[in-house]
């Protein structure tokens, strides 16, 4: 009687497997018989992509791959970063999201329910990777621009996680998609057959956070040291506030967004030749995101010489009211008195237009979801008052963006400093190829979860996420500074999320909460080093695993006994 062994993993059917890893793995005669080299099947997948007209007909197919071969289809995004983020992630994410329950194939990841308070501890305990260190978790009640989607936001943790593994090299079978499935306030999806989520109305704020202290303690019992990332909650701050502190978690809408945009702020400022007492922001967009960037721009603010009240009184926030002040009638959401004004003299200002004559700002920063918000009128009056006008249009996808990338050159005379949240292609102007600056959030969130897992950090403190902000600013090369970019090349993505690693870490030594001890006495040249050393790289399995076969079966005399390890963990 032979002995059993363990089912091939996916990752164990690549074709670019020699023989004997087949043998070893048990996966012999079950893929065809050509032992490929990664660029023939770089070129098969590419060709496959290709064929498929429709954005989210792509986004299928990647997600079939990662489910079937996962260390070919991370070759794949590593290699071709640029090209494939949109498709795996936002815009595609979007339709993909609005589809999930529709389009349903396989499970991606762990769904737990209302239904299941009690026992949530026995429900993570179905996941079948013992060793998770980072979570994505969502309740889908806020998906990008499109509102309350259920279950069905599965697709924000699958594409999130994705990009962790892609960009900082945190090994995909240590990752963990989760969705809450709280009900919903979307009545169409409740009454849609095909819906795969509870049909119910949306649970209350305290029935959720009740459910989600269960939940914490589950996912920490489970998983020690597991970094916990809240995602698409429609309202952040209460989570965020009840567990910061207690568990290694942070909010990447709040956070992330914050501190990718203070990134491209510091950039912007240090090439617009503007004070920093002197700038005078205006943002259209006074929700959760908005008021998360600013608050981690008036640090950076303080850190360059104003006192708190100072640097508060440099933002005028605009909603679908107008100018947020504290006599104009309504009460204010909690997050927005924080920089309400008082300085209006009881003028109330209701529209942008009105706000942005009022203030005649140095910096434009779009949070609204409306597109075109930002009218030629507003653009030309930018560049009239400033030298370098900065303009950071930031609402998803392209059609909400506030302005597009060609008419802030094109009314600024090219002057503005740029970035969106949206991609735009590149534009001539005046014989030179202008590159518009993306605040994607990809640029810190891989950096803030690769140096928090490596630190074994015990919570994430705001300093970490500052240092994740500053970190990015000077992770631009000489060359890309000379052109006037904001954010480094997208494709260099993995050296900037060792920067930004590296100053997390740092920082989560500075403030006490590290636990890794290995590194404490490192120079910066030795952990960089370290930080590479300990990512997972794709282009590396197939030969890691032909070196773990030949060295397994040679050392125990044996083939096709057992298989091949999945590597370690970070």
């Amino acid at each position: 009687m032979t002995a059993a062994h363990p089912p091939p993993a996916t990752g164990d059917y690549d074709t670019s497997h020699s023989t004997a890893v087949r043998r070893y793995n048990h996966t012999y005669g079950l893929v065809p018989p050509a032992v490929e080299s990664l660029e023939t099947q770089e070129a098969r997948c590419l060709k496959q992509i290709a064929r498929r007209e429709k954005p989210i007909d792509k986004y299928l197919y990647l997600s079939g791959l990662r489910n079937t071969n996962v260390h070919l289809f991370y070759r794949l995004v590593t290699r071709h970063l640029k090209d494939m983020a949109p498709l795996i992630y936002t815009p595609t994410v979007g339709e993909a999201c609005l589809e999930w329950s529709n389009n349903y194939v396989q499970p991606e990841g762990m769904y737990i329910s209302y239904a299941d308070r009690g026992h949530i501890a026995s429900v993570v305990q179905n996941w079948p990777e013992p060793n998770v260190q980072i979570t994505v978790v969502t309740d889908g009640s806020r998906i990008l621009g499109l509102g309350d989607l259920g279950i069905n936001g599965m697709g924000i943790p699958v594409g999130k996680l994705a990009l962790y593994v892609a960009c900082s090299g945190i090994r995909p079978e240590a990752t963990l998609p989760l969705t809450l499935d709280l009900g919903t306030g979307n009545k169409e999806y409740r009454e849609d057959p095909l819906y795969m989520g509870s049909r119910r109305d949306k649970v209350t704020a305290e029935e959720e956070a009740e459910f989600l202290d269960e939940l914490m303690v589950a996912l920490t019992e489970k998983w020690p040291g597991i970094v916990i990332q809240f995602e698409d909650f429609k309202n952040p701050f209460p989570a965020l506030e009840r567990y910061q502190g207690k568990y290694t978690c942070f909010n990447d809408d709040i956070q992330g967004t914050g501190a990718v945009i203070l990134g491209g702020i510091v950039s912007a400022v240090r090439q617009s030749g503007t004070a920093v007492k002197d700038q005078r922001a205006v943002f259209f967009g006074a929700g959760s995101a908005g008021v998360g960037v600013a608050k981690q721009i008036v640090e950076y603010f303080m850190r360059e010489g104003l006192t708190e009240d100072e640097a508060r009184k440099c933002f005028w926030l605009v909603d679908t009211k107008g100018l947020v002040t504290n006599d104009r009638g309504d009460k204010l959401a909690e997050h927005k008195v924080y920089f309400s004004r008082d300085d209006n003299e009881g003028k109330q200002y209701k529209t942008l237009e009105e706000v942005v004559d009022h203030v005649q700002p140095t910096i434009l920063m779009g949070l609204s979801t409306m597109g075109g918000a930002f009218t030629p009128d507003m653009l030309t009056k930018m560049a009239k008052w400033n030298d370098r006008p900065i303009i950071f249009p930031l609402s998803n996808p392209s059609s909400k963006s506030e302005c597009t990338f060609e008419d802030a050159i094109k009314y600024t005379n090219g002057k503005c400093l740029f970035a969106s949240g949206s991609p735009f292609d590149d534009l001539e102007y005046n014989g030179k190829i202008l590159t518009p600056g993306q605040g994607n959030n990809m640029y810190v969130f891989p950096g803030i979860g690769l140096g928090t897992i490596l630190s074994q950090a015990t919570t994430i403190t705001q300093t970490m996420i500052y240092a994740s902000a500053t970190s990015l600013s000077h992770s631009l090369l000489p060359n890309e500074t000379s052109q006037g970019w904001l954010y480094p090349e997208i494709g260099r993505i993995r050296d900037v999320s060792v920067v930004v690693a590296m100053g997390v870490i740092r920082a989560a030594q500075k403030a006490g909460v590290d636990r890794e001890q290995s590194i404490k006495g490192m120079g910066d040249e030795e952990l960089e080093k370290w930080v590479r050393a300990k990512m997972y790289d794709p282009m590396e399995e197939t030969e890691r695993v032909e070196k773990e076969v030949k060295t397994f079966g040679m050392s125990n005399g044996v083939n096709g006994t057992a298989k091949a390890g999945r590597g370690s963990h970070l």
